[in-house]
């Protein structure tokens, strides 16, 4: 009896014939005016940032080799004031832009082996990765209108009611008020469109100068030596674009 279950030999494939193919004419809307939802290039920016930070290496170190560096934005948002009234309202600001990543930075390094003093210095390579954090805010009017939320409201309302005071009231009075067992509401909520970021390219000047340089004990070459901590300036830039999904007005041809 065969106790292989599989009915399809899954490392063959069962066709390598040329397959056909034919255009089929999509489905449009008709002639006409029509709207459609979109993102919105509300604005390009680039925007630019000091960084000053200070990197310890976990081994001496004879020499960097190499710095791979990655621009990593994890915040990047549009405080805009909510709408004065209930219909949509556009505005192009100037509005505040709140930014904050990290520059993620692998940095490759030769480090001395042990006893390793003589004319000859023998190293290995290693690597450290480390995330170097900023957080900045700046001004910006845009080139093409937001749409600012809409702001929901709550509304409560009452019933009269009716009741009786109890002893030692007359029974002609009566207590002429709301029913506070009973609450009622009127609430309305927008679903509104949340501007967000997208970005396209960036830059880094960098200066890193070790802090705490020591020569090489022993016979090394007097010019040879070993740090581990550097202090590190970046001049950043990085440009953004600034998006909104919007419901645009177009003629279908």
């Amino acid at each position: 009896m065969n106790k292989d279950k599989n009915c399809v030999d899954v490392n063959q494939s069962a066709s390598v014939s040329h397959c056909d193919n034919v255009a089929v004419p999509p489905a449009t809307a008709p002639a006409g005016t029509t709207i459609i939802k979109v993102p919105v290039t509300l604005a390009e920016r680039e925007i630019s940032s000091s960084l000053v930070a200070n990197i310890h290496f976990p081994d001496p170190v004879l020499e960097i080799k190499d710095i791979k560096k990655r621009v990593k934005i994890v915040q990047c948002r549009l405080l805009t004031p909510p709408a004065p009234t209930a219909e949509p309202t556009f505005s192009a600001g100037p509005f505040q832009l709140f930014l904050k990543g990290f520059v993620r930075k692998n940095i490759q390094y030769a480090t001395p082996c042990p006893n390793s003093s003589g004319s000859c210095v023998s190293s290995e390579i290693k690597s450290l990765t480390v995330d170097v954090p900023f957080e900045c805010v700046t001004t910006v009017t845009l080139d093409e209108p937001v749409q600012l939320p809409q702001v929901g409201t709550r509304t409560e309302f009452d019933f009269f009611r009716e009741q009786k005071l109890g002893h030692g009231f007359p029974e002609k009075d009566h207590l002429l008020s709301s029913d506070l067992s009973q609450f009622h509401q009127e609430s309305t909520q927008f679903y509104n469109e949340l501007p967000f970021c997208e970005l396209l390219s960036s830059s880094i000047t960098e200066w890193d100068e070790a802090i705490d340089r020591k020569p090489l004990p022993g016979n090394a070459p007097f010019e040879e030596g070993t740090f581990q901590e550097i202090v590190e300036k970046m001049f950043l830039r990085f440009t953004i674009k600034i998006l909104q999904k919007q419901q645009v007005r177009i003629t279908a041809l």
